[in-house]
């Protein structure tokens, strides 16, 4: 493996990997390169995430977990920014120069989640040196999810110590001063739940157990893909057109906390908010081209684009499949598991969620992220942690 301070010493540089074309290949640990120990994680989640979602707010805790997503690339806009999404939260790798501008920026989205969406945001910036020195590695890859997009994958542990190391409460970043708040154009949730059309959403972390047979983990790993993908729409989520644009007034309260102050008073934002959806709803139900804007290409690239499935120190998927299929994969994973090969947790519910990132509605490179309507990821992480107590 390369030494990651030679890494360091001749700039690394995240948008020069070659993406990855076929999902199946992130698994292929050849195709990932150690990240340097100079560079920074930001790592965040929303506390008592479970909860937030068993009392229906499943649409505030994504929100929550994209933002810091959004703040930092906005703070950052002249490079490109490694990041993951976990539902209800993200992790970011942070040059070391950046570092400064980084901690602003979340301490501004700590606060905001905080006042805005009576939800609790911990963050923190985790040097990777210190992952390599608790016995852990951080190496990264880039999945060309499409032409226009590609997401950061990672191995190593490295995440998953860093995260750990936040909830500990190590180089914790501490709330903005009141009514701080972070930029977050761009951020927004506006369509409907994608229900599963007679499949089941099943949101799937899988995780390689310690000291497990690599090889024998990633046959595992590739046969819950390949029976993903042998079933009707390969486990995309989403229909080919794209989801069904909200009604303008659903879940206008999240918008307008999210919509920019100079926009007037909480009242005066609701409303010019509610006008500028009634507009896009008009737009999207009727397929109007306005301008350089399409709809109909829009949907495409929405769904071309989706974060669906990704590689964090584990397989993660929120999926439509087959009951059949579903109940496979479980047979799998738990024979899997009595072999000491991983550990798993899954959620199933009948319908999936995208929180979208789109600074340019006429840029192609815009980002979705899904998650399950019923809590997702979150629930699929509380599975593997009760199975560890």
């Amino acid at each position: 493996m390369p030494d990651p301070r030679v890494i360091s010493a001749i700039s690394f540089d995240y948008t020069a990997l070659t993406p990855i074309d076929r999902f199946q290949d992130v698994l292929d640990d050849s195709r990932y390169v150690p990240v340097p120990d100079s560079w920074w994680i930001a790592v965040s989640d929303v506390v008592m995430s479970t909860a937030a979602i068993e009392g229906g707010r499943y649409r505030a805790v994504n929100l929550a977990g994209a933002a810091a997503i959004t703040a930092i690339r906005n703070a950052l806009p002249d490079i490109e920014i490694p990041f993951a999404f976990g539902g209800d939260g993200a992790s970011l790798l942070i040059p070391p120069d950046r570092r400064a501008t980084v901690e602003r920026a979340l301490a501004k989205t700590v606060a905001w989640v905080r006042d805005a969406l009576q939800l609790t945001l911990r963050a923190a910036l985790i040097p990777v040196s210190a992952v390599r020195a608790a016995g852990q590695d951080l190496r990264i890859a880039r999945y060309g999810a499409s032409a226009d997009v590609a997401y950061a994958m990672f191995t190593g542990g490295g995440l998953a110590w860093a995260e750990a190391a936040m909830k500990a409460g190590l180089n914790a970043v501490a709330p903005a001063e009141d009514g701080s708040r972070p930029d977050l154009n761009g951020l927004s949730c506006r369509f409907e739940p994608v229900a599963s059309r007679g499949n089941i959403v099943l949101s799937l972390i899988v995780l390689p157990r310690q000291g497990a047979d690599a090889k024998a983990v990633r046959t595992v790993l590739e046969s819950v893909l390949a029976a993903i993908e042998a079933g009707p729409g390969m486990g995309r989520p989403l229909p080919d057109g794209g989801p069904s644009m909200r009604l303008p007034w659903s879940g206008l309260t999240e918008d307008a906390a999210a919509a920019d102050p100079v926009l007037g008073s909480r009242i005066l934002r609701r409303l010019l908010l509610l006008g500028r959806r009634a507009f896009s709803y008009a737009v999207f139900r009727f397929g109007l081209t306005v301008g350089r804007f399409s709809p109909r290409t829009y949907s495409r690239q929405l769904v071309a684009n989706a974060d669906f499935r990704k590689y964090g120190d584990g397989l993660r998927l929120t999926v439509a499949s087959p009951p059949e299929t579903v109940e496979r994969i479980e047979a799998l994973l738990a024979a899997a598991k009595a072999e000491g090969l991983v550990s798993y947790g899954l959620h199933c519910q009948d319908a999936a969620v995208v929180t979208c990132i789109t600074p340019s509605p006429i840029r192609a490179d815009h980002l979705h992220f899904v998650d399950g309507a019923g809590g997702g990821y979150a629930r699929a992480a509380l599975d593997i942690k009760r199975a560890a107590e």
